[in-house]
């Protein structure tokens, strides 16, 4: 993508380096097509992400001592911008190899498609952090937050959907973008105790079930996350 292809579809301040245009292009080779480096520490989306992919033939792992790499700011005011962002970033610290990033999240119609790109920030947006000798109940803060600014909204005003966003780069230059959302209604009490993030609350009315209380591969066929896998693999196989 040229940079001023990047500047149209972002706007002008560009999610990643536009020097990244300047990197030669490296060839696919078969390896490279059947494996994908993904840049996230979240067990739950690298779980996901693994079980779908398997469906495909293709193989997903963990970038190489991405622990050890500074995670970059997400500071895009769009999915799209942050996935991007990401990808190109993580690339530049494994050469020659694929490398996805997502950015997903919650919109809430009631509240204005927030939290959205805050989604993972939620509660900390509002002040709710866990002490440094706490167990991590990002999760459980953020539900807690949904529900208190829920509270007074009607069943009928309740819609929600989970986006998924997801790029893939190599050598810093996004080569790829696809993405994927799935529509639901979110419930005031939590249910289920699969999933992660705001899976609990979030309900599938087709299912009579909350994106906590379904199985992986029904997840899969049927999330954002997967929705957008789905779309992207074409572009790459």
């Amino acid at each position: 993508m040229c940079a001023s292809a990047m500047l149209r579809r972002f706007g002008s301040k560009c999610p990643y380096d536009s020097r990244a245009e300047q990197t030669p292009a490296v060839p696919y080779t078969h390896f490279m097509e059947f494996r994908l480096y993904v840049a996230t520490t979240n067990l739950g989306k690298l779980r996901d992400f693994r079980a779908a992919a398997q469906a495909h033939g293709l193989e997903i792992e963990p970038l190489p001592n991405l622990e050890e790499i500074a995670a970059p700011e997400e500071d895009g005011d769009t999915f799209e911008a942050n996935a991007a962002h990401k990808a190109a970033y993580y690339s530049r610290f494994d050469r020659h190899v694929l490398v996805l990033a997502d950015d997903s999240g919650l919109e809430v119609d009631a509240l204005d498609g927030a939290p959205g790109v805050r989604s993972a920030r939620f509660a900390a947006d509002s002040g709710l952090v866990d002490s440094p000798d706490a167990n991590d109940n990002t999760d459980v803060w953020n539900n807690m937050v949904l529900l208190q600014k829920m509270a007074e909204i009607p069943h009928a005003g309740r819609t929600a959907r989970y986006r998924c966003v997801l790029a893939v780069a190599r050598d810093g230059a996004i080569l790829h973008t696809a993405e994927g959302s799935v529509e639901g209604i979110i419930l005031d009490a939590p249910r289920g105790t699969g999933g992660f993030g705001y899976d609990p609350l979030f309900y599938l009315p087709d299912l009579d079930r909350t994106m906590a209380e379904i199985d992986l591969i029904t997840k899969l066929s049927i999330s954002h996350r997967g929705r957008a896998l789905a779309a992207l693999l074409p572009m790459l196989l």
